[in-house]
């Protein structure tokens, strides 16, 4: 999708980035030490970094020398309720996220602020995010495909990247690989493609649908005509909208798509969800949607997390707790059902695998929109990155 979407980066809180490096073996790749900088570059099989630690790679058994590792970026989370001081505070301090006034001391007092409220929600989810978990599945299946479909391509490996060590959103992501190459004055001894956004895959346009279908027969068949579909994407500051985002208009072509698949049997709209601070952001927040529908008699609604690939705090406790128990109640609210999230479905394991595939066999290095900074772009270190990334050469 948009990467699939997370705000600026485009899908669904993941990104897949493709590394080819012919020379390393099978054993090199899965010993070495992936690693990051605090400001969250990620650095090539071949080289040596010396700064916070990502995932390991997940390698299959073959010995074989591989081509090509994936990269899979996404929202990511604290895992135990210990991490989530420092996962809030690597939010705050990251400049290509937001921009705080003496952002090195405003940060990590805010962060500290909000830690015991934010440790309570995830408390209440199970003590830690499960994205880390998902996503490896999502990996892992991937991989597996991409081995019976592609044999020749020697996809032996993927690594799971996340906010915990890296910025959430592919364009922070993107700026952090091109400032540690920059930084070290070394031009990559791999290469790199992006798989930056897939809004209308058919398979992943499938996947909604089907679990869409699967929790509107849920409802009462005498009150199923009557639910209104709210899909619900994370919101993003009207700042960054303005500046020509293109993440609105990328949820709402998938959106369009899923009921172009269904066959537009019940009303809907697209809501924007987990607004932060005082400044305007992208709306109507999916909270007041349900406000509204309900003092207008719609009491039945149908929540659809449409830019996430996973579960995480966003649906687990935001939706599923927040709006659908605590809400609805206050609402008077009938039924607020939520459709199950993408998670370890084997579908979009399928389509994960189909478009590293084609992109592979396109031998592009990314969509014609990675190239374009916003119209109104404040930060100059993107257009160096978009520069690095579609020079390099396949």
């Amino acid at each position: 999708m948009y990467s699939p979407g997370c705000p600026g980066t485009h899908f669904v809180d993941q990104a897949v980035l493709e590394l080819r490096n012919p020379l390393a073996s099978a054993s090199q790749v899965a010993c070495q030490p992936w690693r990051c900088q605090s400001g969250a570059a990620v650095a090539a099989t071949t080289e040596k970094v010396h700064h916070a630690k990502t995932t390991k790679p997940q390698a299959q058994p073959e010995r074989r020398k591989p081509k090509t590792g994936i990269l899979m970026l996404n929202m990511g989370g604290p895992e135990t309720l210990g991490e989530v001081q420092d996962f809030l505070q690597r939010l705050f301090l990251d400049r290509d996220l937001m921009t705080l006034p003496i952002q090195n001391k405003l940060a990590p007092f805010i962060a500290k602020r909000r830690t015991p409220k934010i440790q309570e929600q995830y408390r209440r989810i199970g003590g830690g995010s499960p994205i880390k978990m998902w996503t490896s599945k999502q990996g892992e299946g991937m991989v597996k495909l991409l081995d019976e479909l592609s044999p020749a391509t020697g996809v032996l490996f993927f690594l799971v990247a996340s906010t915990k060590w890296l910025p959430c959103l592919l364009g922070s992501s993107l700026n952090a690989i091109y400032r540690y190459y920059n930084e070290v004055g070394q031009k990559p001894t791999m290469k790199w493609s992006t798989i930056d956004r897939w809004p209308t895959h058919p398979l992943l346009i499938q996947c909604f649908a089907d679990h869409i279908l699967k929790e509107l027969n849920r409802f009462p068949e005498e009150k199923r005509s009557e639910v209104v579909i709210l899909f619900s994407a994370h919101s993003l500051p009207m700042s960054v909208v303005n500046r020509g985002d293109p993440y609105p208009q990328e949820v709402g072509a998938t959106v369009h798509k899923v009921m172009e698949k269904l066959g537009y049997p019940n009303p809907y709209r697209l809501v924007w969800q987990s607004k932060v601070g005082p400044v305007p952001w992208l709306g109507p927040q999916t909270d007041e949607a349900i406000k509204g529908l309900c003092e207008r008699g719609r009491k039945n609604i149908l929540l659809v997390p449409i830019a996430f690939t996973s579960d995480h705090i966003e649906t687990l406790y935001e939706l599923d707790i927040e709006y659908s128990q605590v809400l609805a109640q206050k609402c008077g609210a009938e039924n607020i059902r939520r459709a199950e999230s993408l998670n370890g479905n084997p579908l979009f394991s399928k389509a994960l695998a189909d478009l590293v595939h084609s992109h592979i066999q396109s031998n592009k290095l990314c969509s014609t929109q990675l190239s374009l900074s916003c119209p109104l772009c404040v930060n100059p270190v993107c257009r160096k990155t978009k520069s690095f990334f579609t020079s390099q050469q396949l």
